[in-house]
């Protein structure tokens, strides 16, 4: 027999502004520590040095995080010239110094265009790619180079806010899976004198700004005077993470079919596609059960269902 998890059972989803020099499962792991949540996953790996917006999903929320894993974001930097790190940003050790001469903006603005729109990119060992169920950063960090395969991602804009002597910033607004650092260290690389990110900040995370994310300090000031209970009221419903997906209503018997892993099909037809479900009750009012596929035929299939044993 299993041992069971010790915690409150909490369901929803929190908008953190993660500090710097921390990894992100020890950013989840002590603001799961603070909530006395039972169960808690990240949304999306952040580096150490990296701060901003991650969303952290509670207990049922977890079933759904996926979404916002594939969810486009955006993000702050500071770009160094003239050092080259092995790990693309300044917690990396030294390998190259080179010069800088003066760049002009409008040179670096014409390589920073080059950037925008689908661009091929090799994930760099220092990430949290797996590679037999080890993260690459273990393999880089132990001298060891694991082939990887180059993806292809978007960069929708790219925009140059500052440029100084030595280093310049950008805001970049980018898909999932898009490495801020090897987009510097390609800009440095036609530059000439190299480059590595010195500061990142996730500014979005899907509908996300960094505006509605609350920090760790405020969180511990809080749980340390009321409890942890005290700190529920941060948490959002789990289909703030769903609004890009239409929403269906089911009646009592379509519901009771439904959570039973049943295919039901209703009076209006929609496009085939994934959907969100919300049960109508008298009692209850809308309330969220999951997420549903309409299928070629138009009938809803359940694919992801709200355990409201564990959700409440």
């Amino acid at each position: 027999m299993g041992r069971r998890k010790k915690g409150r059972k909490i369901s929803g989803v929190l908008l953190l502004d993660k500090p710097t020099g921390i990894t992100s499962n020890k950013t989840l792991q002590k603001v799961r520590w603070l909530f006395d949540a039972n169960k808690a996953g990240h949304t999306g790996n952040l580096d150490p040095l990296a701060t901003g917006v991650l969303p952290i999903c509670f207990g049922e929320a977890t079933k759904f995080s996926r979404y916002l894993l594939d969810a486009d974001k955006a993000y702050r930097t500071t770009a160094k010239l003239g050092i080259i790190t092995d790990s693309g940003d300044s917690d990396g050790n030294v390998l190259e110094t080179r010069p800088v001469g003066e760049i002009q903006r409008e040179y670096l603005q014409a390589i920073i265009d080059r950037f925008v729109g689908d661009i091929k990119q090799l994930p760099p060992m220092y990430s949290a790619l797996k590679h037999n169920g080890k993260p690459l950063y273990e393999y880089a960090r132990a001298g060891i180079e694991i082939e990887r395969k180059i993806r292809t991602i978007k960069i929708y804009k790219i925009e140059l806010l500052d440029i100084r002597e030595g280093e310049f910033d950008l805001e970049v607004y980018c898909s999932k899976g898009t490495y801020i650092r090897t987009l510097v260290e390609d800009i440095g690389a036609i530059l000439g004198c190299g480059a590595h990110v010195s500061m990142l900040r996730r500014i979005e995370a899907g509908s996300f700004p960094l505006a509605q994310t609350v920090t760790i300090q405020q969180l511990e000031v809080l749980q340390e005077s009321e409890g942890a209970s005290s700190l529920d009221p941060f948490l959002l419903p789990i289909d703030i993470m769903l609004d890009g997906f239409k929403r269906v209503c089911l009646n009592n018997e379509q519901t009771g079919s439904i959570l039973q892993g049943q295919a039901v099909r209703i009076a209006h037809s929609l496009a085939p596609g994934l959907v969100r479900l919300y049960a109508d009750s008298d009692k209850l009012g809308e309330r969220f059960i999951g997420m549903a596929e309409i299928m070629d035929d138009g009938e809803i299939a359940p694919r992801r269902l709200v355990n409201f044993e564990s959700s409440d």
